[in-house]
């Protein structure tokens, strides 16, 4: 497992470069342009094509192709593996190239179903919504193929390239929104451009890494090729499972369109800080276990599979838990620095903190998912998380109803948290199910050297107990210096950025020393 700590740590360090420089991005974004109509425009126009990269690229389309190629790789001649890359790549490019045609032209019609409430509320500006859509789509072809050119790399233990790609696209957007929107005579829309460009970019990034390998695909069209087939057929069904959190997140977009306007910009804002341990942790540990667990599956090792699967959750519980107790507790903090800049206002820190702690509650279930989800996909099995997808997504709309509608109507405060909160639950459910599916069939079992099930279930209990007591440590700690939110409201910007990290520091210092003391090292772990 020392190469999974590594492996993951390479992704780790990348991926918080991309989030750190998209933070900044956000920043940037959130200085340039005042929370309302124009910012929910953009923010819809591109949660759409985000969705999609998520739904088809990171999510049905990796996890079904990886343990593919894994198997190919491991099994069949070199000539069968380049055979399958362009045939794949081939039927893959046909199948976005005519999205990306059918996404512009029916562009209001997408923005209208995604985004109903627009019309009816006067301060919207659905019109520029469309127009920004029409611009943002064809970001789904270049980010889709960028996936398969990062999955390719990750199956040959390329972690590096495909980690580090994302931050060129905040490069492009930064430079979008800096230098670029003064020229427009309505500057979002150069900020769309850039959301395109960066698209292109990802894409051309990777192809010297392929060349490098030997894995160039050559653009190739069969639908009757037998490894094409295969892929398809995992990934149609993989399209619910693997990305039921974003499901839950576009009924949001939905939902929240009939709320106040600038409901989408402060779940959006909040979204994007629960973003950041979620990549760091969850897709960095499900992107290095998909390989290494379709491995274990093809050369027929249930040991190493369960051993895998079981030092995957410890780290994500014990990485995850810490990450959303300092999200709830530093939700004011990390807004105010983030939104509280002279364009926006408190009341947009305290509407986005609302919807960041409701969010935040659901981080460990939004990492487990990543984290479980693989164990079935490995094995090439996608029926079981598209039932339990089917369920959450679900649970979801129900939970949302129940929550949002009376917030709503009794005129409470942030009814845009509820949706947050509702997404969280429904994460939980998620995560359970798919956990309860593992043990059930047998694929996860409690097994540490020669220690017994009851032994090891006795460890787990242990180790939960630490991460408590560390928990009450940490929270004990940035409760008594984190300032009252008149101090937020009146400390210049450099301040707030000093201050926050110095809380997080001592946050993480505090968590993991008392951890140590409490005798946890990284064998217990690993």
């Amino acid at each position: 497992m020392g190469k999974l700590l590594r492996s993951g740590a390479v992704i780790s360090a990348m991926t918080m470069i991309s989030r750190v420089l998209g933070l900044v991005r956000d920043l940037v974004f959130a200085n340039y342009f005042l929370i309302g109509g124009i910012s929910d425009a953009f923010f819809a126009a591109f949660r759409i094509p985000n969705l999609l990269r998520r739904l088809v690229a990171e999510g049905a389309f990796s996890l079904a192709f990886v343990p593919v190629l894994v198997e190919y790789k491991e099994t069949r001649s070199k000539e069968a593996l380049h055979d399958l890359l362009d045939h794949v790549a081939g039927m893959l490019g046909i199948i976005l190239l005519v999205i990306s045609i059918v996404g512009v032209i029916a562009a209001p019609i997408i923005m209208f179903i995604f985004t109903p409430g627009f019309d009816s509320k006067p301060d919207a500006r659905p019109e520029l919504a469309v127009d920004l859509l029409r611009i943002t789509f064809p970001y789904i072809f270049f980010i889709s193929l960028s996936a398969l050119a990062g999955g390719i790399l990750n199956t040959y233990k390329r972690f590096a390239v495909p980690a580090f790609t994302p931050v060129l696209l905040n490069v492009t957007l930064l430079i979008s929104i800096i230098w670029i929107s003064p020229y427009f005579d309505e500057p979002i829309k150069a900020v769309a451009w850039g959301v395109l460009i960066g698209g292109i970019v990802q894409l051309a990034f990777q192809i010297p890494a392929l060349y490098k390998i030997g894995m160039i695909p050559k653009l190739k069209f069969k639908r009757s090729h037998q490894g094409v087939k295969h892929v398809m057929k995992l990934m149609v069904p993989a399209l619910l499972g693997s990305s039921v959190a974003q499901i839950n997140l576009l009924l949001n977009t939905l939902i929240a369109s009939f709320l106040t306007v600038g409901s989408m910009s402060w779940l959006y804002y909040s979204d994007r800080f629960v973003e950041l341990p979620l990549a760091i942790i969850g897709v960095a540990i499900g992107t290095v276990i998909l390989p290494k667990l379709s491995g274990d599956h093809a050369n027929k090792d249930p040991e190493k599979f369960s051993s895998t699967l079981d030092s995957a959750i410890r780290i994500a519980l014990m990485i995850g838990i810490p990450a959303m107790v300092g999200l709830i507790m530093l939700a004011k903090p990390i807004m105010a620095f983030a939104l509280d800049n002279g364009v926006n206002g408190w009341h947009d820190v305290e509407m986005s903190s609302m919807s960041l702690m409701t969010y935040a509650l659901g981080l460990p279930a939004f990492i487990l998912v990543k984290v479980l989800a693989p164990g079935f996909y490995s094995r090439q099995d996608t029926k079981t998380p598209v039932r339990i997808g089917i369920i959450s997504v679900l649970s979801n709309i129900v939970l949302s109803a129940l929550i949002v509608y009376p917030w709503y109507k009794l005129g409470y405060i942030g009814p845009h948290a509820g949706l947050a909160f509702a997404v969280a639950m429904a994460g939980y459910i998620n995560a359970g199910m798919l956990y309860y599916q593992l043990k059930k069939q047998g694929i996860y079992f409690h097994q540490k050297g020669s220690a017994s099930q009851k032994e090891s279930a006795r460890l787990w209990v242990r180790d939960l107990f630490r991460i408590g007591v560390a928990l009450i440590v940490m929270a004990a700690v940035l409760w008594w210096l984190t300032p009252a939110d008149s101090w937020w409201q009146g400390a210049t910007m450099w301040t707030k950025v000093g201050h926050l990290l110095a809380l997080v520091v001592l946050a993480v210092m505090a968590y993991f020393g008392a951890l140590f003391l409490l005798g946890v090292r990284k064998q217990h772990i690993v």
